[in-house]
């Protein structure tokens, strides 16, 4: 029986062995986020941006028919890429975590259960 409402040395050290491996998990899952590299292509595909999973921008690809464009069509399609591509990485993200903590809510910023 435990004193003073704590609980026992077992219970104490289960929890700090799944707060260890969710650490380790954690660390694994940032190493992978960092080396994914996640497209995102504007409507006509003229344009493609590259983020990796934890949305650090990595490289653009422009078609070059789309120079033949004005200038707020091209930003345009810019900004399109940019997006889809934010949007996938946020998304991989969001599942990769909750993969990690197998549903738990942590109520962190961004990672709402609302958001869709």
């Amino acid at each position: 029986m435990a004193a003073f409402g704590l609980p026992n040395f077992g219970q104490l050290t289960e929890a700090f062995k799944k707060a260890k491996q969710i650490q380790q998990d954690a660390q694994k899952l940032q190493d992978e986020l960092e080396k994914m590299e996640i497209d995102g292509k504007s409507e006509d595909s003229m344009i493609t941006f590259w983020v990796s999973g934890n949305q650090q921008p990595l490289k653009v690809e422009v078609n070059e028919e789309i120079l033949k464009s004005d200038k707020s069509t091209i930003e345009k399609n810019i900004l399109e890429a940019i997006t889809n591509a934010h949007e996938k990485s946020t998304k991989t993200m969001k599942e990769r975590m909750n993969d990690l903590t197998g549903g738990l809510n942590f109520n962190l910023p961004g990672f709402e259960e609302n958001e869709s």
